[in-house]
This record gives structure tokens, C-alpha cells and sequence, in this order.
């Protein structure tokens, strides 16, 4: 049930980071965490009275509101990544992430088998191949590189965080809930800092015009926000019911998702060394299931 759950997270996380790298090629970066991270936040507001998660208020919150704290930063880091070079690379490189929660679940005492290390170390490897043969160059390049390498320790911390923050179903949509009041929150007051130095948080030369592009983008930005809560809460799940190397592996092959929309819609072609990743990414994936 694990494995299923980290690949039901990879694939969620996959589609949101594709949806959130379009996007912020037509408005700014924060305007589309700030306002997707809201739209998530109010249909976890729904849930949490509906199921009555208030009473699972605790210390574990803490984890959650670390990991909110965080995430922006990750988000907004990826995102200008993303508009800046081909997608196919740039998210197969904040892969990285994985080797945070590897690295804690290790620390916590936790030993894969040998299959599964096997499997661990080659997937690990082909999401990185997936994205290496663009790094060299130009100082926009160096840039987009180093945005990314933000991006993968930060994404890496909320995977570290997030496990912790419940043990319960109705706990699960309290901690989505906080993690997303404080995405909001961190993402927001970045968003007015921008504001105030004189950069806009709607697109277009307009605010009109800004508006009328924001309000048609809505449902996209209710997607990316939605489907990035439902990556966390099954990866939670995933974490909580198995090892996390394996969860976080698993869960970490969401660049290939991506990489493949990116190939689907926009046309990037995969050289034959990224191509070579994404399979042996598969091949680590089926050895670490059957391990």
C-alpha cells in the first residue's frame, strides 16, 4: 500500500507542477502560489469542520506549520525555475528533495533491504540522469540551477515535516490545513513586499486586464492547489504506513510526470540520456515495490 500511495503522489505532484510551471509563464510566480495555496486552503476548511479534525489540535501542528513555513519558499524557487528552462530538466533535478527525507528516515534507524536499496539507489539515480545533460553554460542557466537546488531542499524539508504531522484521518485534514494557512500567510507577505517595490501581482499591462486573466485561470489554479494537497495527504499516508525511504522515493518520481506532460504538451523533446533515466527511475520503482 506504500508504494501505491508514493506513485498516486508522484502523479499528483507530477500534474501540479506542470499546471504551476504554465501558469507562471502568463502571471507571477507568487500570485499563483499565493492564490492556489488559498483556493486549497478554503476546501480544507470545508473538510476539517465537516469532519470534526479541530479536536485533533496538538504539538504535532508544529511539524505542519514548518513545513507551510517552508513550502513557499520551494514553490516560488520552482516555479521561476520552471518558466525559465525546460521543464523536462528543471524538475527532474529538485529530485534532489528525496535525499532529505532518505537521509532522516535513515538517521531515525530505518534500514531498506538489500532489494530495496538496490532499488532506492537506481531510482535515485535515473531521476537524476532524467535531468542532466542542460547543465552547462550561461549565467541564466547557473540561475535556473541554483533556484532549483533551493527548490529540492526545501520540497525535501516539507517531505520531512509533514510525516509528522498527524497520525489520524481527521488529524490529516487539520495538518493539510495549517501547512496550507501557512503557506498562504508566508506566500502572501511576499506577494505584498512585491507589491509594494512596484512589481504587480496580476498579469497583463492592465488591472483590468490582469483580473479577466486571473478569473479564467481559477480552475487551473484550483487544480495545481488541490492536487499539490492531495500529494501531501497520500504521501502522509504513504510515510506513515511504510518505510519512508521508500515513500520518499517512490513519491519523488514526480519529475518524470512531469517531464512527460512537458513532452506531451509543449512539444520538449528528451534527449536519449533522459529517456535512459526515466527508465531506470522505473526499473528502481519496481525494485523497490517488490522488495
Amino acid at each position: 500500500m506504500t508504494a501505491v500511495l508514493a506513485l498516486v503522489t508522484s502523479l499528483m505532484w507530477g500534474l501540479a507542477d506542470f499546471g504551476g510551471g504554465l501558469l507562471t509563464r502568463r502571471m507571477p510566480a507568487l500570485t499563483v502560489v499565493v492564490v492556489s495555496q488559498t483556493l486549497a486552503m478554503s476546501v480544507l476548511g470545508v473538510l476539517v469542520v465537516a469532519t470534526g479534525g479541530w479536536s485533533e489540535w496538538g504539538p504535532q501542528l508544529w511539524f505542519a506549520v514548518g513545513a507551510g513555513a517552508v513550502g513557499p519558499v520551494a514553490m516560488l524557487a520552482f516555479y521561476r525555475a520552471l518558466a525559465q528552462g525546460p521543464m523536462g530538466v528543471v524538475s527532474p533535478l529538485a529530485s534532489l528533495a528525496v535525499l532529505v527525507p532518505v537521509g532522516a528516515g535513515l538517521a531515525l534507524g530505518e534500514r531498506p533491504g538489500p532489494l530495496q536499496a538496490v532499488g532506492l539507489l537506481v531510482a535515485v539515480g535515473g531521476v537524476l540522469l532524467a535531468g542532466g545533460p542542460e547543465l552547462r553554460g550561461a549565467p541564466v542557466q547557473r540561475r535556473t540551477l541554483l533556484l532549483t537546488l533551493v527548490a529540492a531542499f526545501g520540497f525535501g524539508a516539507v517531505l520531512a515535516l509533514i510525516e509528522h504531522a498527524s497520525s489520524t484521518m481527521a488529524g490529516l485534514f487539520l495538518a493539510l490545513f495549517v501547512q496550507r494557512v501557512c503557506n498562504v500567510l508566508v506566500g502572501g507577505a511576499a506577494l505584498y513586499a512585491q507589491v509594494r517595490r512596484g512589481t504587480p501581482a496580476l498579469p497583463g499591462p492592465t488591472r483590468e486586464e490582469g483580473r479577466r486573466t486571473l478569473t479564467a485561470a481559477l480552475p487551473a489554479l484550483a487544480f495545481v492547489g488541490l492536487a499539490d494537497v492531495a500529494a501531501n495527504g497520500t504521501y502522509m499516508v504513504a510515510a506513515q504506513l511504510g518505510p519512508v525511504t521508500v515513500a520518499a522515493v517512490l513519491a519523488s518520481l514526480y519529475p518524470l510526470v512531469t517531464a512527460l506532460a512537458a513532452r506531451g504538451v509543449l512539444r520538449e523533446r528528451l534527449r536519449v540520456v533522459q529517456a535512459a533515466g526515466a527508465g531506470l527511475a522505473l526499473f528502481g520503482t519496481v525494485l523497490l515495490a517488490s522488495g
